[in-house]
């Protein structure tokens, strides 16, 4: 039995990561300042974690959180990349001054491996001459050269790079993994800056038209959160990825307006989208090239997007 620290893990993310580990019998510890994650996320589990409520941008709260921790999985972090446009400075506080923080702390603890919470954002629309219909330098491959396009995306790639500098100049085992577009349950639908397939979702079960900004057919690789789970718990002891970063994904992409069309046929609807304009900052086209992934980890998908998007669904319809 181990120690785990979930910075973020009363988040979307962190608290399915949480879940997981408590029912495969780990020792939990989570980091929280509640600023996007809720207690109810972590509520099931009020005698399985140590809650610590914090945030990362105070060392000292840091410190305390990775005493006696031999994992780290680095979950929390200010998302969205309109929230990052209208404040950048609290983004890059809590992002990138926060990891770092976070591996300071890690170091001087011992921990064994730190597991960080990257974003296929920082790809941006590489390769630079690509058009705005163009799908071009797809899938993503971790060899491309990072071209963010947002102070969220260069606030995650920052972090990447103390990651990195923290396992060649200090030791300290690190894995960036480099999420694509997770969804599912425990996703909050109703921020401002809430991922697309919860806003859509809950609004169609309101029986209201989802709105898109652009023309619809900007794609993503829509990844089922229990891939990204089991991503971060085979990194946690993968022999021979320390300094590594790895994209998580499903390898396949869809447009909004397909997922509009795949909604529709899961709740027997026939909504047609808004369309609005689109946004500075987001990306045209992303999908990911997994094989490292696949190769290093032993990673595989266990959920496809069809099927996570009825589980989504299913959750939501639940949970209204």
């Amino acid at each position: 039995m181990a120690t785990y620290l979930i910075t973020g893990g009363a988040g979307f993310i962190g608290s399915n990561i949480v879940a997981e580990l408590v029912r495969r019998g780990q020792r939990v510890r989570v980091l929280d300042n509640f600023a996007t994650g809720k207690r109810e996320n972590i509520a099931p589990f009020p005698s399985q974690v140590d809650l610590i409520e914090g945030d990362l941008r105070h060392p000292e709260t840091v410190r305390q959180a990775v005493e006696g921790v031999e994992y780290v999985l680095h979950q929390g972090a200010l998302p969205s990349v309109q929230r990052s446009i209208e404040d950048p400075l609290t983004t890059n506080e809590v992002n990138a001054r926060g990891t770092l923080n976070l591996l300071i702390a890690a170091r001087d603890a011992g921990v064994k491996r730190v597991v960080y919470a990257s974003s296929s954002s920082i790809y941006g629309d590489s390769p630079t001459h690509m058009s705005w219909t163009d799908s071009a330098g797809l899938p993503k491959i971790e060899t491309m050269k990072p071209a963010p396009k947002s102070p969220y995306a260069a606030s995650k790639l920052a972090g990447e790079h103390y990651c990195q500098v923290f396992h060649q100049v200090y030791g300290l085992e690190t894995v960036c993994l480099r999420y694509f577009n997770v969804f599912g349950p425990n996703q909050d639908p109703t921020s401002e800056y809430a991922a697309v397939i919860p806003r859509f979702i809950t609004a169609m079960l309101r029986g209201e038209r989802p709105v898109i900004y652009g023309d619809g057919l900007q794609s993503r690789d829509f990844t089922p959160v229990v891939n990204v789970v089991e991503a971060n718990l085979l990194a946690v002891d993968a022999e021979g990825a320390a300094g590594e970063v790895f994209n998580v994904a499903c390898g396949k992409r869809y447009n909004l307006l397909e997922l509009v069309e795949a909604l529709n046929r899961i709740l027997d609807t026939s909504l047609t989208p808004i369309h609005a304009p689109p946004r500075p900052g987001d990306v045209r086209h992303s999908q990911a090239d997994v094989s490292k992934a696949e190769r290093m980890l032993g990673y595989r998908v266990e959920v496809a997007f069809g099927e996570g998007l009825e589980r989504a669904v299913e959750w939501y319809e639940s949970h209204l």
